[in-house]
């Protein structure tokens, strides 16, 4: 379902309508009527298929908004929940900068009067071995490389979180090397399924979840998607993304979702869905998180153990 920019959040889908309706197309698609001659436009749900979307259940909001990995607020899952609140998110720009032809500082604002804003509904796995699916809303992360001119020598992009202690408490201890760095290959940032999300379930993303503006790669383990983003660099050289450079027998550059490879401290073979109970069985962890598929043949003939 696409938002136009100048729709407000009060014209988004409430929670409980997005829920319902996410049951109706998985009615649909068990029954093999997406598609089918007899269903008329009016008889469909009032959404279109992206094509990337799950069927899965979502995580309610209230759970999306107070389980979260967010260390510039604290360590533990509720401080940014408890913390956030102190960030300053208006106004709000991003650098760009590097190997592009249009380098500068753009605000946020322009940059929504100039994207598409979809809803996404994608799984979220973190490296922890917990899970989400978030049904986001936000834009192609290929729009707003493609604002600065991505030129022919630039192979990689660099992302950098907002750094302002003032207001977020966990960078006032020395937790990881201010301010967080991550970074994709050119080929996975402009793939469709990555987005700079702005938002969660219609609402604007709450601070707890990276307001305004983060980074959403749903194959990866979840921190790469960085969040709070303020700039963006174009490079023909690897990033030396924060966990990397703070275990990098633990944390690798690529990151993607791999049940086939274990954390040296743990299995991803399987996962636990945030919002089951404690009693909830485990389920297993899908390769690329299930989007394989899609994403697969960007690592054609790496070794994703040597390369994780």
């Amino acid at each position: 379902m696409s938002f136009k920019p100048d729709l407000k959040y009060s014209d988004a889908t409430p929670e409980s309508v997005f829920l319902n309706r996410r049951s109706v197309i998985a009615g649909l698609a068990g029954a093999g009527l997406l598609g089918a001659s007899p269903l008329r436009a009016q008889d469909m749900p009032d959404f279109t298929l992206n094509g990337y979307d799950t069927t899965e259940e979502a995580n309610t909001f209230e759970e999306i908004s107070s389980y979260n990995n967010f260390y510039e607020f604290g360590t533990d899952k509720g401080d940014p929940a408890r913390y956030a609140e102190a960030l300053t998110t208006d106004p709000w720009s991003v650098e760009i900068d590097g190997l592009v032809e249009r380098p500068g500082s753009y605000d946020l604002a322009d940059i929504l009067a100039k994207v598409d804003i979809d809803e996404r509904i994608y799984r979220f796995r973190c490296v922890e071995a917990w899970s989400m699916v978030i049904p986001w809303n936000g834009f192609e992360l290929n729009q707003l490389l493609s604002l600065a001119g991505v030129q022919p020598s630039a192979k990689y992009v660099r992302f950098e979180t907002l750094f302002r202690p003032e207001e977020m408490r966990g960078q006032r201890l020395p937790l990881l090397d201010w301010p967080y760095v991550e970074g994709l290959r050119l080929d996975e940032a402009m793939h469709p399924l990555t987005i700079m999300a702005t938002g969660v379930y219609g609402k604007d993303l709450p601070n707890q979840n990276g307001a305004p503006l983060r980074l959403v790669v749903p194959w990866k383990y979840g921190f790469k998607s960085i969040k709070s983003v303020v700039k963006v660099t174009l490079t023909d050289e690897q990033p030396i993304n924060t966990w990397k450079a703070t275990n990098f027998r633990e944390y690798g550059f690529y990151s993607n979702v791999n049940p086939e490879v274990s954390h040296p401290r743990w299995s991803q073979a399987s996962e636990r869905r945030i919002g089951g109970g404690i009693f909830a069985s485990r389920i297993a962890t899908l390769k690329f998180n299930g989007y394989e598929s899609l994403v697969g043949d960007l690592y054609a003939g790496m070794d994703l153990s040597e390369n994780y």
